[in-house]
């Protein structure tokens, strides 16, 4: 996620803030500061404390106070949630690469997500769990706080009710949220993992449509339209990531590595030309010396006059800055990477050496060949 800051470490993992918290916490504390929702607020928390706190008698200094701290209280606890799931990852030897606090709220990135389905429902539900005890740790701080702190009641008030409906909210099935990793975890008890998954995927994009629609249509919630799109992205990219490392799982680049013998660099296009047109392929890689040194393409002899084809070579054409990849790597580490860096093709080199180019395509032909083969 672009635009993040790393404001500390715990447990050695970095925790991280994006630009759009920062623009939206000034608009939270208002919201929460404001009149209507401190009289909201002021009904919960009377409920809770056994100091009565009175909204009414707060000057505009007080509800910028509890606006401001509630706030930052609130990302707080949110912090707090993440690090129950990153808690418990760790007692299961995964590594928690980071702990980002966004707009919508927490994402802990775990190097992996176990497949075993307890250590994901242990690791998902630790969240909503972890919420319930600062919640508990809130409710028990106003019985002890006195009835004249009252900007630090209203405080310690909210984010007890907030990590209450922290906890609920996030155990809605609606994948990938706490309650959808559950749902999966619990799924994957009788059926397969990318079984699970899709069902979970499902069930997420039919919360997204009901977010969406209650945002706009009964009470326009721009926020809770963003959740909407956050959810029906992220589940349907979670299922496609989880189908596609399941049909690439075993493979190596080298798997993957198309078997034709690369162009020269001083052949010309349409010497290319003849060869693509040959080996049925949309790219091939090209050598000088014995060496891989890029790749040409179709696309590249569309854009090419007609009449150059016996003048330009195969180098002039070649597009040589490609990233390089080992061919020892796992297949779905590779078309990751190639999908990160926006690039068609990479260099693969086996020992150091450049043997050859594996593209998009070649992933593309793979899978429609696993794809008949796997059955989930």
């Amino acid at each position: 996620m672009r635009g993040n800051y790393t404001l500390l470490s715990v447990w050695g993992i970095p925790i991280r803030i994006n630009i759009s918290l920062l623009v939206f916490l000034p608009i939270l504390a208002w919201l929460v500061g404001s009149g209507e929702q401190l009289a909201t607020y002021e009904t919960m928390i009377n409920s809770l404390a056994p100091v009565g706190v009175d909204a009414a008698g707060l000057e505009d200094t007080d509800r910028w106070l509890i606006g401001s701290g509630a706030a930052v209280g609130l990302f707080a606890s949110v912090t707090f949630h993440e690090l129950g799931h990153a808690w418990v990852a760790m007692r299961y030897e995964i590594r928690v690469e980071s702990i980002t606090l966004w707009i919508l709220g927490g994402l802990a990135s775990l190097s992996e997500m176990p497949r075993e389905w307890n250590r994901e429902f242990w690791i998902a539900i630790a969240g909503p769990v972890s919420s319930l005890l600062l919640a508990g740790a809130c409710v028990g701080a106003l019985a002890v706080l006195p009835a004249e702190a009252t900007i630090v009641v209203f405080v310690v008030g909210f984010l007890a009710v907030m990590n209450v409906v922290l906890a609920v909210f996030n155990m809605v099935p609606a994948f990938p949220m706490d309650g959808g990793r559950v749902l999966r975890a619990l799924l994957a008890r009788n059926r397969s993992y990318v079984g699970a998954t899709q069902a979970a995927a499902r069930v997420g994009t039919l919360f997204a449509l009901l977010f969406a629609v209650v945002g706009i249509v009964v009470v326009f919630s721009p926020i809770l339209v963003l959740l909407a799109l956050f959810i029906y992205v992220a589940a349907t990219s979670e299922s496609k990531s989880v189908v596609l490392g399941e049909l690439l799982g075993g493979l190596t680049v080298a798997d993957i590595l198309g078997e034709s013998t690369p162009v020269e660099a001083d052949d010309s296009a349409a010497v290319v030309f003849d060869r693509l047109v040959g080996s049925r392929r949309t790219d091939l890689a090209v050598a000088e010396n014995g060496r891989v040194i890029g790749v040409v393409t179709g696309e590249m002899l569309r854009e090419l006059p007609f009449e150059e084809y016996e003048t330009t070579t195969a180098g002039a054409l070649a597009t040589t800055d490609l990233p390089r990849i080992d061919a020892r790597t796992a297949a779905f580490d590779a078309l990751s990477g190639l999908n990160s860096s926006r690039t068609s093709a990479a260099i693969v080199e086996q020992e150091g050496t450049p043997v050859g180019v594996v593209s998009r395509n070649d992933f593309t032909t793979v899978l429609d060949v696993r794809r008949e083969t796997v059955t989930f």
